[in-house]
């Protein structure tokens, strides 16, 4: 690491973040458990394999079309935990309240949370709360840890060590609309009624994946960072290539024209409700055909494949007919957007 000081970029999700990951929490923190640097730690306790995550809240705006930091919380570790092939169950919650926060807003949070806690099918158990002196905390940040339970069989799929050329990559829909939400909340700009965020809890609609195939060999929610960070990623962790078809991508129309204003690339852009899948292509179809039946699939698409060439690069066929390498986040395109 070269800097003496933590920077905005630290918190991208993009090179910065993993060169704070690997040069400093790893170093120190060093197991197991840790190095495989997944969404959660897989534990055997006493012969039962269990899913445990924990993330951080502090998204400016805190209430934002289609959401707010409650649901966003809840939505966020049921999705750490739906991606790493398990079933959540049960959540924790950490409130940093600022003092002068409003109580009905307050009120506000975590009635969205109880309420998308209902929706995915888990219990919050426990919890804290701290107050601050006003000034030393903006508004409310909040945190949450989650446990699920995990099949053997599919402990493989956080890593994603099996995948292999010809696999096929499937994303559930339009990508960049947490970001773009965002960006319009935060800047009360007029396309603010026309974009939402996706934050949504996304483990039943894995669930139903699984029903129809056993072929799934990675998955992760493109949050911070966008679709690029999560490939590269993988790319660079499994030792392969990967290409994607630009026309394929789905993207929202009004998402492409922020992104067009103001320098954006929607494949950096946050999402809430939006996972990477990697599936065996003789099931590929079948999959897509099944997410599509889900509400908060009806836009996806499969956007490419895992090839054989094994130089850690993701590559775009754009849709001129060319193509270009995808890297790794590398600054922050907007700060605290989850």
């Amino acid at each position: 690491m070269t800097n003496d000081k933590i920077l905005l970029n630290h918190g991208s999700g993009g090179k910065l973040t993993h060169e704070l990951i690997s040069g400093l929490f790893v170093k120190y923190f060093d197991n197991k458990f840790l190095k495989e640097q997944t969404d959660s730690a897989l534990i055997n306790i006493d012969g039962n394999l269990l899913a445990f995550t924990t993330d951080s809240y502090v998204v400016d705006p805190i209430f934002f079309p289609g959401g707010d930091i409650g649901k966003l919380a809840v939505c966020g570790t049921v999705n750490d935990l739906s991606v790493s092939g398990a079933k959540p169950l049960y959540i924790s919650c950490g409130f940093i309240i600022e003092e002068g926060f409003l109580f009905s807003d307050l009120e506000t949070i975590v009635k969205s949370m109880a309420d998308e806690a209902k929706k995915a099918g888990v219990l919050i158990v426990t919890g804290d709360t701290k107050v601050v002196d006003r000034g030393k905390c903006d508004k409310i940040f909040i945190n949450t840890s989650g446990i699920g339970v995990i099949d053997e069989k599919r402990k493989s799929i956080s890593s994603g060590s099996e995948i292999e050329a010809g696999d096929k990559i499937i994303i559930n829909g339009n990508i960049g609309e947490h970001g773009a939400a965002i960006l319009c909340a935060r800047n009360s700009l007029e396309y603010s009624s026309a974009v939402k965020s996706d934050c949504a809890s996304l483990n039943k609609l894995i669930s139903e994946v699984f029903e129809v195939s056993s072929k799934i060999k990675f998955m992760r929610d493109a949050t911070r960072g966008g679709v690029a960070t999560v490939l590269c990623e993988l790319a660079e962790k499994n030792k392969s290539g990967i290409e994607l078809d630009e026309e394929q991508i789905p993207v929202q129309e009004t998402v492409r024209g922020l992104c067009e204003i103001f320098g954006f690339d929607p494949l950096y852009m946050a999402n809430e409700g939006k996972v990477i899948m990697v599936v065996g292509r003789e099931d590929a179809e079948k999959v897509l055909n099944k997410i599509k039946q889900n509400e908060l699939g009806r836009n996806a698409a499969i956007i490419g494949e895992i090839i054989e060439a094994n130089n850690k690069l993701v590559v775009m066929k754009t849709g001129i007919g060319g193509k270009r390498i995808i890297d790794m986040l590398a600054g922050e395109q907007l700060p605290r957007i989850c």
